[in-house]
C-alpha cells in the first residue's frame, strides 16, 4: 500500500521517529492506526451516553441553569483531589 502525505505531516512524522518514541515509520504508523480504532470504539460504545449529557447540559442552559466556570473550576479541582487521594 502506497501513502502518500503532506510535506508538514510527513516531516511531523520523521521528527516523531527521530527523537526516539518509535523505531520506524511504520511503527508509527501502526501506532496511529491502533489510537485511531480504540478512539472511534471508544466513541461507538459511549456515544449515546455524551449525546445524552449534551442534551442535559442544553436543556439544562435553556432552562437558565449554567454554573459559573470558577464553579466548574472548583468543583474539577476537589474530584481530582478526591481521585489522587484514592489513587495513592
Amino acid at each position: 500500500m502506497k501513502i502518500e502525505l503532506r510535506p508538514e505531516l510527513e516531516a511531523l512524522i520523521k521528527q516523531d521517529v527521530e527523537r526516539g518514541p518509535y523505531k520506524s515509520v511504520d511503527e508509527f504508523v501502526e501506532q496511529a492506526v491502533s489510537l485511531l480504532h480504540e478512539q472511534e470504539a471508544w466513541l461507538a460504545e459511549q456515544g449515546s451516553e455524551i449525546r445524552a449529557k449534551i442534551e442535559e447540559g442544553y436543556a439544562a442552559a435553556k432552562r437558565g441553569e449554567l454554573v459559573d466556570s470558577s464553579e466548574v473550576r472548583s468543583r474539577l479541582e476537589e474530584k481530582k483531589r478526591a481521585w489522587l487521594s484514592e489513587d495513592r
